[in-house]
């Protein structure tokens, strides 16, 4: 090797080419830190596509039979399927797609087209009834602006042409993505029929649709060709108003009448819309903006920003515009908090190197991290990974690391320089010995983060960009330490040092009282250790499990749920009663109002509800996590009080959506029984004090009325079946007559009841119908009422019925904690259901086990490659076992740590317990390479532990320091703090197990023993 190329000495020859490497390097550092794009949170495919399908008329059971299970069927043949859970009502139904983890890129979106293709082929195996499907691939879609706009003195379809102008505006912008309205009020020209006058009259009101439609249409009438020129032949009479319809002519026999004679005609709107939008209880529309995938975020809300202060200065009085949601400036507030923790821990590292290395080999050391820095982030810009929560605490994680293998490389270099050695031998030295022990170790700390890079679940993919950064950064800083470091060492240190050989001072003959006596009782070493170990292991059990913590943010999000059945205006009343109540608390400073929905993906990690009518969402917006916190405990009493429907406030989540956090799914073919076990299982666990808002996501029936046709009846009176479920369509919903031409709007006239008739009971018995001669017949002639239950709703996973019980946590605990508490109830249970019923656990539990699957999948892989890399470093079985002996001590640290502190054992903290592993065996492969390096110089065993422990004492307690010290900038933060006291406390233990523990069990596994007296040492 020593006669071999030399790297460090090929750089002291080609200094000036290597200072021009550097500074290169920082400057495009800088200008890929600029240009990288910005998030909140890393984004992450939702892999769920949205199949909804209508046939109208039938029932909840009918449209499950004839149309969601032919679906959900079909959709078994896709091989990237993990799941389908369809939710189905009366006449439609909503089937979500969810594809297999390891499904990436092209994979989805080639799945997306092979499902499209599959509902094609399905649609000639549908009733003839069967009214189409509708396809959303877009489910993931993030709309991180939100304004409000409301108005005084403007009519909703006066407010939307304003917005609509607003939404053409932004579209001009470059990085503008989707934009949409949400809350939109449609025109609509009702026309309501009142049913006993027109059988007074003999009339018959499908006639008299036909008759306004073929008046409104538009058809050609022709051209006259003169032989010199044509001329095109028009016919007026299409409508343009309300009015033009009022006055129509109609004749029923010899008499004439107009439309207004017969019906009450008005200009409304859609009646019940199917979506409401209120900011601070006043109706409005919210513009929801996309950007384009690929972009700047804070740059395209610097842009965004301008234009919006524009139009509000520009919009007439009585218009009003709101911020509601603002991601560029949320993003922007994380990033400078993540920058603000990168720089403390910039300055925790910079002082760890100057106060224990000396002014020059610090600054030596310092300047080698804007150095691995700016060749990351160079590195990162062309990877497309932006500047957000993971990337960006990855910095912070790598920070203490990164600096290890330069101050290794210094401190060699110093040392050859007291040895009297030159400048540029010195400087060349690491290269010798050093390097490669040096990247055996870095690969080893990289391969430590593989399960993160391979982990192909929503949340390994949320978290990818940490493997990326830390890998990145590690080899960068290798190659910095035997390339740069080698020539900043020889420019800054002095040519020559002198050697001192000082006494050892208390500490270090402290330790080496310690480490004497480690190798000496080498026994009792291990088994103190062991059995510290096995503590740890009984001390783990008691540190409560995580999937993902909630959010620092500070809105809060309430889920507003009423009966199934629940009809849209009794939402929308009980919602305007809850912001009355929430205008008057002081800690809300404003909120916006979804009814019918749920609020758009403001964030990726927002679970969006299915919507209908019985549902509505508020999100509200706080000062600061106090305010939060105290309204949220206001609403859960505020909830108590309402009897009606279910106020469930919920923090925004970070990581993938969830929901109520501790669920379980029942399932089974018959919905009464299953109905009757899923009220049983909510009961079951409704004993535990710490659940609260527990409830079925599908549970009482609907009310029913069957209107029972005589069959015979019906033909002797010239009726059918069809012609009564029209008329009965038509009083109620409203039949389409035609549409008016509004410009590019459609307004859509519709034909029904007068509203004594369409709310009421009775004017369904005292309904008549006139058949093909005008004659009026009640409907009591030919049909009699029934009344009855039908399901209203039904929920299906994989094709089975399924009823999911949710409940929230009232308490602090964990998930994790409360369900393996439940396990007895849950089993008891189990037990109790017949064959064909099963129970499932689902909420974050079930999230976080599937994460942790490919994790727990891809270990073997890391396994094998730290197994390689060490024994291509030590070449000795004997030795790869007490190098790898040493990694899984380090739990030790990490329980110590964590429950102290109270933090939990969270998704992310997991993984950075399995990067514990490779910097821990980092460490023994570069002491126990210099314990071969002692050997071949002739030392005995006892003296090669003894001195190569002595010797990287310092180094290896110096980057402990920078690593864990590191930390602590992020410590404070409710994402990364669980995972940063679990490394600061293993990576604690670690230092002290390397230092000791590994030497003893050298000395066991070899047979070394303590010389006699008189022989050194």
């Amino acid at each position: 090797m020593k006669k071999g190329f030399n790297l460090s000495d090929w750089a002291l020859n080609h200094r000036s080419f290597v200072w021009f490497l550097m500074i290169v390097s920082l400057v495009a550092g800088a200008f890929s830190y600029v240009s990288m794009g910005r998030e909140e949170d890393p984004s992450f495919a939702i892999k769920t596509m949205v199949v909804s399908a209508a046939l109208p008329g039938a029932t909840a059971e009918q449209t499950v039979t004839q149309v969601t299970d032919r679906i959900e069927k079909k959709l078994q043949e896709l091989d990237n399927l993990k799941n389908t859970r369809s939710v189905t009502y009366p006449g439609q139904t909503v089937v979500y797609i969810d594809l297999t983890d390891n499904s990436r890129g092209d994979v989805v979106s080639d799945s997306w087209l092979k499902i499209r293709n599959m509902m094609s082929d399905l649609r000639s195996e549908m009733p003839d009834e069967f009214a189409g499907f509708y396809f959303n691939d877009d489910f993931g879609d993030v709309f991180g602006s939100i304004y409000a706009f409301t108005s005084d003195g403007f009519s909703p379809r006066e407010l939307e042409e304003r917005v609509e102008e607003v939404r053409s505006a932004i579209l001009q912008l470059d990085a503008a993505g989707k934009v949409e309205l949400v809350g939109v009020r449609e025109p609509v020209v009702h026309i309501e029929f009142s049913s006993a006058r027109l059988a007074a009259l003999g009339l018959d009101q499908q006639t008299v649709m036909n008759t306004l439609a073929a008046q409104n249409a538009i058809v050609p009438s022709g051209f006259i060709h003169t032989g010199a020129e044509q001329i095109l032949v028009r016919v007026s009479g299409q409508f343009s108003s309300a009015d033009d319809l009022a006055y129509a002519p109609l004749r029923a026999g010899q008499t004439f009448f107009t439309l207004a004679d017969v019906a009450e005609i008005s200009s409304g709107y859609q009646d019940p819309p199917d979506a409401l939008f209120r900011f601070n209880g006043e109706e409005g529309i919210a513009l929801t903006i996309g950007m384009r995938e690929g972009e700047n975020i804070l740059d395209f809300g610097e842009e965004l920003h301008a234009l919006m202060d524009r139009i509000a200065e520009e919009l007439p009085v009585g218009i009003e515009m709101h911020r509601v949601a603002d991601q560029p400036h949320v993003v922007e507030h994380s990033i400078n908090h993540f920058v603000r923790a990168l720089v403390e821990a910039v300055v925790i590292v910079l002082a760890v190197s100057f106060i224990s290395l000396g002014v020059r080999a610090g600054l030596v050391v310092s300047l080698s991290i804007p150095l691995v820095l700016a060749i990351t982030f160079v590195i990162l810009d062309a990877m497309d990974i932006t500047l957000q929560r993971i990337s960006l605490g990855a910095l912070i994680i790598a920070l203490g690391l990164l600096v290890d293998d330069a101050m290794i490389a210094i401190e060699t270099m110093i040392s050859r320089l007291e040895l009297g050695e030159s400048l540029a031998k010195a400087a060349s030295y690491a290269w010798t010995s050093i390097a490669f022990p040096m990247l055996t170790g870095t690969l080893v700390t990289v391969a430590g983060f593989i399960p993160i890079g391979l982990n192909a679940s929503q949340a390994g993919e949320y978290t990818r960009s940490l493997f990326y950064v830390i890998a990145i950064s590690l080899v960068i800083s290798w190659v910095v330490a035997v390339l740069f470091a080698p020539v900043l060492g020889s420019t800054f240190l002095p040519k020559k040092m002198k050697h001192e050989k000082h006494e050892p001072g208390r500490i270090r003959r402290g330790f080496h009282v310690v480490l004497r006596a480690a190798m000496r009782f080498k026994w009792i070493t291990i088994l103190l250790t062991m059995a510290t170990f096995a503590v740890s292991v009984v001390g783990l059990g008691l540190v409560e499990q995580q999937f993902f913590p909630t959010s620092d943010r500070n809105e809060i999000l309430v889920d507003v749920t009423l009966r199934q059945n629940g009809d849209f205006q009794a939402t929308d009343a009980e919602i305007k009663v809850f912001e009355t109540w929430l205008a008057q608390q002081e800690e809300a400073q404003f909120f916006s109002t979804y009814v019918g929905r749920g609020a758009p993906r403001f964030l990726l990690t927002l679970d969006a509800p299915t919507a209908t009518p019985n549902i509505g969402q508020i999100v509200i917006m706080t000062a600061d996590n106090a305010s939060r916190d105290a309204l949220r405990a206001k609403i859960q009493e505020f909830d108590k009080t309402r009897a009606s429907a279910e106020y469930f406030a919920k923090y925004l989540e970070l990581g993938p959506p969830v929901g109520k956090p501790v669920q379980y799914r029942v399932s089974g073919p018959d919905y009464e029984v299953l109905r009757d076990h899923a009220r049983d299982l909510a009961t079951a666990i409704s004993v535990d004090d710490r659940l609260t808002s527990i409830a079925l996501d599908w549970n009482e029936p609907a009310r029913v009325v069957r209107v029972v046709l005589d069959q015979a009846r019906l033909r002797q009176l010239g009726l059918t079946q069809q012609d009564v479920a029209k008329a009965l369509y038509s009083l109620f919903e409203g039949s389409s007559v035609t549409e008016l031409r509004s410009g590019t709007k459609l307004i859509s006239v519709l034909a029904r009841g007068v509203e004594a008739d369409r709310t009421t009971l009775e004017a369904l018995e005292n309904l008549q119908l006139g058949n093909s001669n005008g004659t009026p017949i009640p409907l009591s002639a030919f049909a009699r009422l029934e009344f009855g239950t039908e399901q209203p709703v039904i929920h299906q996973r994989d094709r089975v019925p399924t009823i999911t019980v949710k409940a929230a946590i009232v308490s602090d605990d964990q998930p994790d904690t409360v369900v393996a508490d439940l396990v007895p109830v849950i089993e008891a249970f189990r037990a109790s259901l017949p064959a064909a019923y099963s129970v499932e656990l689902g909420g974050s539990v079930e999230s976080s086990a599937e994460s942790q699957a490919p994790i727990v999948a891809v270990v073997p892989i890391m396994v094998l490659i730290m197994l390689t890399l060490v024994m291509v470093q030590m070449q000795s079985f004997r030795l790869m076992f007490v190098v790898l002996a040493v990694a899984p001590l380090g739990l030790i640290g990490v329980v110590a740590a964590l429950l102290p502190a109270g933090a939990p054992l969270g998704f992310v903290a997991i993984l950075g317990v399995l990067a514990l592993i490779g910097i821990l065996i980092r460490n023994s492969v570069i002491l126990f390479q210099e314990v071969k390096d002692l050997l071949d110089r002739g030392r005995t065993r006892w003296e090669a532990v003894f001195e190569a422990s002595d010797s990287r004492a310092r180094p290896i307690l110096l980057t402990a320091a920078a690593a864990s010290l590191a930390l602590i900038p992020i410590s404070r933060q409710v994402f990364w703090g669980p995972m940063a006291f679990a490394m600061m406390g293993g990576i604690i233990a670690g230092t002290l197990i390397t230092l000791l523990f590994a030497p003893a069990l050298y000395c066991a596994v070899f047979g070394v023993r303590r010389p006699r007296p008189g022989d050194g040492a």
